[in-house]
């Protein structure tokens, strides 16, 4: 890959952005935390999970 410092841009702002949701979830204090520790502690396996399992805002 001739860009490496791209790949990590690209975490960086995927990480943001599952916060950013997370943050703005309709979910428990609890599992927020649980999630943005997540996403912060482990960052493409956090987004990953948190983009299959994690909080939406606009789920009913």
């Amino acid at each position: 890959m001739q860009y490496p410092g791209l790949w990590g841009l690209l975490v960086l702002i995927a990480d943001v952005w599952a916060i950013v949701s997370v943050v703005q979830s309709g979910a428990e204090t609890g599992k927020k935390v649980l999630w943005v520790v997540l996403v912060v502690v482990l960052p493409v396996l956090g987004f990953v999970l948190w983009w299959f399992l994690g909080p939406r805002a606009g789920r009913a």
